[in-house]
Order: C-alpha cells, then sequence, then structure tokens
C-alpha cells in the first residue's frame, strides 16, 4: 500500500492520526502527518477523514486480495 502524505497540505491537525485503527499514523517533529506501513491494514480511514486531502491512498495487491505480494 502507498500511503502519500501532502506536507505541504497537512496541518497537523491529527484527524487521521485518531480515526487510524492500527496507529500506523502518528505526527512528526514538525507536527505534520507521518506513516508507519509495518502497522498498516490498508483501510483508507486516513484518506476518507482528512479534511483537507493531505492523505492519499493507493492500494497494493495486499489489500486486493488479501495476500501479502509475492
Amino acid at each position: 500500500m502507498m500511503v502519500n502524505i501532502n506536507r505541504q497540505w497537512c496541518k497537523g491537525c491529527g484527524i487521521c492520526v485518531a480515526f487510524c485503527p492500527k496507529k500506523a499514523l502518528s505526527l512528526d517533529d514538525e507536527g505534520k502527518a507521518c506513516h508507519n506501513p509495518e502497522l498498516c491494514v490498508e483501510c483508507g480511514m486516513c484518506e476518507q477523514y482528512c479534511p483537507d486531502l493531505a492523505v492519499s491512498v493507493e492500494k497494493t495487491a495486499k489489500a486486493k486480495t488479501g495476500k501479502e505480494a509475492a
């Protein structure tokens, strides 16, 4: 999964962090969202709830099939 965070658009509100069910998002030292792919379950909640459209999610083979890509 590719979670892309546009740091110019991110205002550090923390909404994506609050809605992430696996805590795969956090705010860095600059107050911007950052993503930990090892914790991510590819649900897309971060993209759905970001009020500034700073988060975009591109599904991978894992998300489409439920299995890791070979």
